[in-house]
């Protein structure tokens, strides 16, 4: 079954980096375009960017465009957000996602359980 596993968030002060990482199992990853969502507390879930198979095509979302960088190491299974420039309204629960899709009743994918980044000083 499909498995991904997020980590690496945290507590960081405006401004700072941080790199969230997502290792996938139970399905060939190479093949399948990867996300990364985020819910902040009391909002929706929203969407950040995009990765396709291969890596050679990325999008993201217009809050997180030029801070953040999403990769993939195809060799490990492995799904990356590199995130610079931290600012507070950053902050949410965030999650990758496979099979990523908005549908009239709402977000339908799978996902992990998410990893925290909260930017404060």
């Amino acid at each position: 079954q499909v498995q991904l596993v997020e980590s690496g968030g945290g507590l960081v002060q405006p401004g700072g980096s941080l790199r969230l990482s997502c290792a996938a199992s139970g399905f060939t990853f190479s093949i399948y375009t990867m996300s990364w969502v985020r819910q902040a507390p009391g909002k929706g879930l929203e969407w950040i960017c995009d990765i396709n198979s291969g890596g050679g095509t990325t999008l993201y979302a217009d809050s997180v465009k030029g801070r953040f960088t999403i990769s993939r190491d195809d060799n490990k299974n492995m799904l990356y957000l590199q995130m610079n420039s931290l600012k507070r309204e950053d902050t949410a629960l965030y999650y990758c996602a496979k099979d990523l899709a908005l549908t009239s009743t709402g977000w339908k994918m799978n996902r992990g359980q998410g990893t925290q980044v909260t930017v404060s000083s």
